[in-house]
């Protein structure tokens, strides 16, 4: 009706495809039917309708503004998914997003209304929030995604991307044991473009799968062309996004880059613990295979996400990577450095190897060394290297010689030899209660 007053919402229901492929589609299919018979009991006057595999619509009638909008959606959402799905003996909880437009403050036709919805769905997507209303700076952030969707784009075919290296040192006599890539786009238009304003555009656009797939081949390349030069060419760790692990054809993928490489192998993957927990019996046999093929596979920012202790016995890793941000606080924090240590003893009784990422200050590397991590990665060693830094340092390190003169490496520190000047730590003995430094409530930063 002309003039009437309603609000337009797309519920985007989560992780359908892991159930397709654990359970099976006609899994999948019994519980979108019985997500919509929630659906439709939960609606009274309003309105739903499916409108793709894993998404609704819902027309909620007559609001008198968004926050009675906003009650009424997160009502219809406690009833929907506040317990838990029975489908076929299998009990299965089920999480959603939505995105919100208004009629008529944010469009008074279907089709606007409807791309309005969307936009603010694709913002929940990116920020994590279960219900977001649509807001007018959408539309421009939009365009701008577009044009630089574009610029993406037309970057892959002009070979703007690049991989920068950046060394993890061992521990004890921080000689370098391998490199990290990272992808780094240097546009001729934008100079060179930070990885957070275009690595999760390209998840979402899908751009990941071309730009990935080049970047193993030219880690491979690289670690190729290293050990043509005669060099001691470290392995080289490569980050694999949800996008490339869900494909059917990753293993297919991994072979195809591997078999270019040199002899013996010098990859390694890096995987976060939430994206391996997404679809826990398909990314075992994945990575089972990654593994026979000569890959390494290293978790990557553990420690943020939800791993079972149960399943982490039973993954195919090698190595687990403290996340920065653990790194960083914990010689302010008692708490966090508890966690650390019990981090590092974990991994070792798996007979794991620990990297500590994010060491920019002497003084962590020393704590670190004590909790006896394997290896560690930061500033304080190296910033991300183009390939002829990484080679100069590689260089250097052959001969014996850390100067300090590649730019973005700092003079190596060694601790071989006297021990007079090294830091101690002191940890609690077994029985003894460990006393914090300072009060400090639990949750609180």
């Amino acid at each position: 009706q002309s003039g009437a007053k309603f609000a337009l919402g797309i519920i985007d229901l989560e992780r359908l495809r892991t159930v397709n492929e654990s359970l099976g589609r006609q899994t999948g299919d019994a519980l979108i039917k019985a997500v919509a018979e929630r659906f439709v009991r939960a609606a009274g006057k309003a309105e739903v309708a499916r409108i793709g595999a894993d998404q609704f619509v819902v027309m909620l009638p007559a609001v008198k503004g968004r926050s009675e909008a906003e009650r009424m959606a997160q009502a219809m959402a406690r009833e929907c998914f506040g317990e838990a799905f029975s489908v076929e003996g299998n009990e299965l909880r089920v999480a959603a997003k939505a995105g919100v437009a208004m009629c008529p403050n944010d469009g008074g036709d279907a089709e606007t209304l409807m791309r309005h919805a969307e936009l603010a769905l694709r913002r929940g997507k990116r920020t994590g929030d279960p219900l977001t209303f649509f807001a007018r700076e959408m539309v421009v952030r939009s365009a701008g995604t577009l044009t630089l969707e574009n610029k993406l784009r037309k970057a892959l075919e002009a070979d703007e991307f690049v991989l920068h290296y950046q060394p993890k040192v061992d521990s004890l006599s921080r000689n370098i044991t391998g490199v990290e890539a990272l992808i780094r786009w240097e546009s001729a238009e934008l100079g060179l473009v930070p990885p957070m304003q275009f690595i999760p555009l390209m998840e979402e656009t899908g751009l990941i799968l071309p730009v990935g797939e080049w970047a193993l081949a030219r880690a491979v390349a690289d670690h190729r062309r290293w050990v043509g030069m005669g060099l001691a060419a470290p392995r080289v760790a490569v980050n694999v996004s949800a996008v490339q692990l869900r494909r059917n054809d990753f293993s297919a993928t991994l072979e195809a880059a591997l078999a270019a490489g040199a002899v013996p192998m010098g990859l390694d993957l890096e995987l976060t613990e939430s994206l391996i927990m997404e679809d826990i019996e398909g990314n075992v046999r994945k990575l089972k295979k990654a593994r026979d093929l000569g890959a390494s596979i290293a978790i990557d920012d553990f420690g943020t996400g939800y791993s079972s202790l149960a399943y982490l016995a039973k993954l195919p890793v090698q190595a687990l990577k403290i996340d920065r941000s653990f790194v960083v606080t914990m010689l302010q924090d008692a708490d966090t450095m508890s966690l650390v240590q019990t981090v590092i003893s974990l991994a070792h009784s798996l007979r794991l190897k620990v990297v500590a990422e994010g060491v920019d200050e002497e003084a962590q590397a020393r704590v670190l060394r004590l909790l006896r991590c394997d290896e560690m990665q930061g500033f304080l060693f190296a910033k991300p290297l183009a390939f002829e830094q990484m080679t100069a340092l590689l260089e250097q390190e052959q001969a014996g010689v850390a100067d300090g003169s590649v730019p973005g490496v700092r003079r190596r520190l060694s601790y071989a030899g006297s021990t007079a000047h090294r830091p101690r730590l002191f940890l609690p003995s077994p029985g003894v209660p460990r006393v914090s430094p300072r009060t400090r409530p639990r949750g609180c930063s």
